[in-house]
């Protein structure tokens, strides 16, 4: 959940992307023809493509700046703060994207980065301000793999959004070193995947403040690619 205070609550809301009265929950985000992932595109070390875009209860933070908010490099707010560069999936949201042509491979260490804009408290990594995410990958966008998530206490392994995010251009920390750039690091070896093209995060609260309920997306990097 990104704080913000009361008045740019409202004003973050997208209600033109839904329609008035219409649910963010009620039905998936078609992406932008422009937006969606092609295997013929440019290789991408971020995120460079959606697939598919459902948003959960109490959504709706980010999506005016869609796609784009969840491209290139995250904005890490450090230790102590949350970034706010980042889409509200919602409670319960759920987003596959992917990389244009290039894919993760399983290499040396962790394979890929997913950035939220989880902090510490009083910067203690041990009491995260989190929102967790379950994580799934795949090479051809219909078989997914999931990452087993322990998401009922710390440490919240194989779970996504309670890592303090330390990267972000302004600070020139890279967010493809897994030793500098925070985040949430994952292995491929793991759940016993060579490769994946697609990378999907589904939200695991079941409420949340509107609009900015659920995981908070900034960014992926892909530490190990097939086309560097």
């Amino acid at each position: 959940m990104v704080r913000l205070p009361p008045f740019l609550l409202a004003l973050s809301i997208a209600p033109w992307l839904f329609g008035c009265g219409a649910d963010p929950a009620d039905s998936a985000v078609d992406p932008e023809p422009s937006a969606a992932c092609d295997a013929s595109s440019p290789p991408s070390r971020t995120i460079s493509c959606i697939e598919a875009f459902t948003p959960g209860e109490g959504a709706g933070y980010g999506m005016d700046k869609l796609p784009e908010i969840i491209y290139g490099e995250p904005k890490g707010g450090g230790l102590t703060m949350g970034g706010t560069d980042v889409l509200s999936l919602g409670a319960g949201g759920e987003i596959t994207v992917g990389f244009g042509g290039n894919s993760i491979v399983d290499g040396p260490g962790p394979d890929f980065i997913i950035f939220e804009n989880a902090f510490y408290a009083g910067g203690n990594p041990a009491i995260p301000w989190k929102e967790l995410g379950e994580v799934s990958v795949s090479e051809d966008g219909d078989v997914f793999t999931v990452f087993p998530c322990a998401s009922d206490a710390y440490p919240f392994e194989g779970c996504a959004g309670w890592r303090a995010v330390i990267a972000n251009p302004d600070s020139g920390v890279s967010s493809f070193d897994p030793e500098e750039a925070g985040g949430d690091p994952f292995d491929l070896a793991a759940i016993g995947v060579s490769s994946a093209r697609f990378v999907r995060i589904k939200d695991l609260a079941t409420s949340g403040q509107a609009p900015s309920a659920g995981f908070d997306l900034d960014a992926i990097a892909i530490v190990n690619a097939a086309s560097p």
